[in-house]
């Protein structure tokens, strides 16, 4: 094999190349016929898809999936499978898969939702908690998304990848580092305000995130739940913060019925526009990725990486920011809710999370944490909290992980979108807005597992 020939790249439509902003690849192909219904097939061992296949697919994941890897063909200039790449990556990304895979409980049925949300605020927290555990309950034997992380794109995405190497007959292959300034990985903080007394404790918890250097982003309910005063928001905004909107008030049912739901978006959209909000979260994490386009934000944070303990089911299977449709940024939810450690699973320890940040670190993509204010008052809960700042804290300072506010990871995933790599016959360099702060990256080939290099930048004291 041989270095990569320096030419400079073509733009074409390829994900594979969108993922990485790399050089043109070999076009990947379909060959067969697609099996005209959608189900379950894997990519080798470890990445899940889901999709039409020339194959057979599967109504469920299971341990006889079809193993589409092993039918990869290599010829006349491209790379031949049995599946459409952009189809599948959407179907993750997107959920599509959620309602073909599994038949609805009884408890997941909208009425019952419906009944849930309208009584719950006058049910006690330990009625509540044993409503959820009934719920949630099984949720270890769910086989897909896998937990605590789900990284089925980012994996079907570097075993193409790697095809495309051996295909080209090369070792080493330039792209755009995934992270500003050659960051191993990227980590948020962001709260979601869900009561009065969760909002009047947002002074406290922003004491507790400036003790460590972390400024994060608060999500606020415009109607229904607490009042919201300018006062209250520019406490905020002085401090640092970002401010977001979670919502409209938070009752459960935003996603339940379009045209209700077309409604809402006019005022939830009034209020970004009040508030100067660029972020939206949907309250207790309901989601439907093709309506987010009806909402005027720049990014979204309602997608868990995998949704085993979320009253929604489902997850988009990256622990990469990725585009919705209709052109808003998703920065996944990667990181299990604090409530769900403290109240479902009863571990005041740090013990999840820090699995979960190795496994997105080891991958260099990204951490989104939830903390709500209204469940770390007691003290108890604040010592939890502190120790996971100081994880966070550690990661920045040992493992050269990025953190930062939401929209600083908005901001880098649009330019970066739009940079090109060229060669300018003796190097490589990145053009565009923002390409300052990027970094040449080179994926390398060891037999069949690739590795990740970064270019130096003289004078950085980081390299």
């Amino acid at each position: 094999m041989s270095a990569v020939p320096k030419t400079s790249p073509t733009v074409i439509s390829n994900p594979v190349v969108d993922y990485f902003r790399c050089p043109v690849l070999p076009p990947f192909t379909v060959h067969g016929d697609l099996s005209g219904s959608k189900g379950f097939f894997r990519f080798g061992k470890e990445a899940v898809c889901f999709g039409e296949v020339a194959g057979q697919p599967s109504p469920s994941v299971n341990g006889q999936m079809f193993d589409a890897s092993s039918h990869v063909v290599c010829d006349n200039g491209t790379i031949s499978l049995l599946f459409d790449v952009g189809q599948t990556v959407d179907n993750l990304r997107y959920e599509r898969y959620v309602n073909a895979s599994t038949t609805r409980r009884w408890v997941e049925q909208s009425w019952v939702k419906d009944i849930y949300y309208r009584f719950r605020p006058t049910f006690p927290i330990s009625f509540r908690k044993h409503l959820q555990k009934l719920y949630l309950r099984k949720w270890e034997s769910i086989p897909f998304p896998s937990w605590p992380v789900d990284r089925s794109v980012d994996i079907l995405f570097e075993k193409l990848l790697v095809i495309a190497m051996k295909k080209m007959e090369v070792e080493r292959f330039p792209f755009i580092w995934f992270w500003p300034d050659g960051y191993k990985a990227c980590a948020i903080m962001t709260h979601d305000v869900e009561s009065t007394a969760g909002r009047d404790f947002c002074d406290r918890l922003m004491d507790m995130d400036d003790e460590f250097g972390i400024k994060a982003s608060f999500q606020i309910v415009p109607e229904k739940r607490y009042s919201v005063t300018e006062s209250f928001l520019d406490s905020i905004r002085q401090r640092g913060f970002e401010i977001n909107v979670q919502g409209l008030d938070h009752d459960g049912d935003l996603f339940a019925d379009r045209q209700e739901f077309l409604e809402r978006a006019k005022r939830i959209n009034q209020y970004a526009r009040q508030w100067g909000a660029i972020g939206f979260r949907s309250p207790i994490l309901y989601r439907n990725s093709d309506w987010f386009a009806d909402l005027d934000f720049k990014y979204d944070m309602s997608v868990p990486n995998t949704a085993r303990m979320e009253a929604q089911r489902g997850g988009c299977c990256t622990a990469m920011p990725y585009s919705l449709p209709g052109g808003m940024t998703e920065l996944p939810v990667t990181m299990a809710e604090d409530y769900t450690l403290l109240h479902i699973l009863k571990d005041h320890s740090t013990t999840i999370w820090k699995r979960q940040m190795k496994s997105i670190l080891n991958g260099h993509g990204f951490m989104n944490f939830i903390i709500h204010p209204d469940y770390v008052i007691p003290d108890h809960a604040q010592t939890v909290y502190k120790t996971l700042l100081e994880e966070i804290a550690c990661l920045r300072r040992n493992d050269n992980v990025w953190v930062v506010p939401p929209k600083e990871v908005d901001r880098w995933w649009r330019d970066r979108s739009e940079m090109k790599l060229v060669c300018d016959g003796r190097c490589w360099r990145i053009d565009g807005v923002g390409g300052n702060r990027a970094r040449v990256a080179w994926a390398r080939l060891e037999g069949d597992r690739l590795f990740y290099e970064i270019d130096p930048v003289p004078g950085d004291p980081k390299t």
